[in-house]
């Protein structure tokens, strides 16, 4: 049986965000970066160009619905598809929609690549928080790390990030991930927060992949490193807190257990006892998992010592 739910997935614990219902506004995986640490994969589409890509009044129906079914409630409704939100150039209006018929407060998880420009700047003014990205602010790091679209600059990211910043009433919060050899310099984390300074971001999370990411050679920065960014980062005058350790909570489902563990995984890879207890109400976990691997619509995969299930997406 199909699944009603073409956008919203969850709830899923967040270590940002609390209880959060997921919505995924776009197709596949299309972004404006192809990150070398992406736990959604490699990017399918890499584009700038900003496209009328999901359908506001469904998400609108299916949050409502998904809220419905839900005993507990949710912290955020928070867009966070597999790929770049702002991409989606009915973000906006799906985000104001929901806001409208829920009252649940709403957030995004962005790359801030294109903040430079004002529609994206205006889409989201609509936010409670908005969730920054920024990996590097040195123009060979961040080309090394992100791999973004040939055609964006550094400076004009940036400037985009300090223009919306000073605008938004909201609350901003900003993630960097720190990769092992790569942006993992006491320099980067000097320039970072010279940088965040100027935004006066509410906190900054410093961040180590723990999921499997796009290329096997990626390892998390390790912990001398973490200990000295926090320390260059607080000097800096900012509010620092580490997101090194597995979300706690338990994953949720609005629709059946299978529809709503491949729509989860679309967007975040889950351990893979995480994935035998949603699956239990389908009846034995191991064999509907096997099902699945057969049929070739999920992989389970192993990163540092620990088993994944992620989705396999056909190109």
């Amino acid at each position: 049986m199909g699944s009603v739910f073409r956008y919203v997935f969850g709830p899923v614990p967040s270590r940002r965000l609390g209880r959060s219902l997921g919505v995924n506004n776009l197709p596949l995986k299309i972004c404006s970066y192809s990150c070398v640490y992406c736990q959604a994969g490699r990017t399918v589409v890499l584009s700038i160009e900003r496209k009328p890509y999901c359908d506001p009044g469904r998400v609108v129906r299916e949050v409502c619905l998904a809220l419905e079914k839900l005993k507990d409630g949710v912290d955020y409704v928070t867009f966070v598809p597999n790929g770049e939100p702002t991409l989606d150039s009915n973000l906006g209006v799906a985000a104001e929609g929901v806001k409208r018929e829920t009252g649940v407060r709403v957030a995004v998880l962005t790359n801030s690549s294109l903040l430079f420009m004002g529609s994206v700047r205006e889409d989201l003014g609509v936010f409670d928080l908005v969730s920054l990205k920024v990996d590097s602010v040195f123009e060979d790091t961040w080309r090394r790390i992100n791999r973004p679209f040939p055609g964006l600059r550094l400076g004009e990211v940036l400037d985009g990030v300090l223009e919306f910043c000073r605008g938004f009433g909201g609350d901003v919060i900003v993630e960097t991930m720190l990769v092992k050899g790569v942006n993992d310099r006491r320099e980067e984390f000097i320039g970072l927060g010279e940088f965040l300074e100027k935004i006066s971001p509410r906190r900054v999370y410093l961040a180590v992949p723990i999921r499997p990411p796009a290329e096997e050679w990626v390892e998390p920065a390790c912990e001398s490193v973490l200990v000295e960014a926090y320390s260059v980062l607080r000097e800096a005058g900012l509010d620092v807190e580490f997101l090194v350790s597995r979300e706690r909570g338990e994953f949720g489902v609005v629709s059946d257990p299978v529809s709503s563990l491949l729509s989860i995984i679309s967007v975040h890879p889950m351990r893979l006892s995480d994935v035998y207890r949603l699956l239990e109400k389908a009846g034995d976990p191991a064999a509907v998992l096997e099902r699945l691997v057969h049929e070739g619509r999920v992989s389970i995969v192993e990163y540092r010592g620990e088993q994944f299930v992620v989705r396999r997406i056909s190109r």
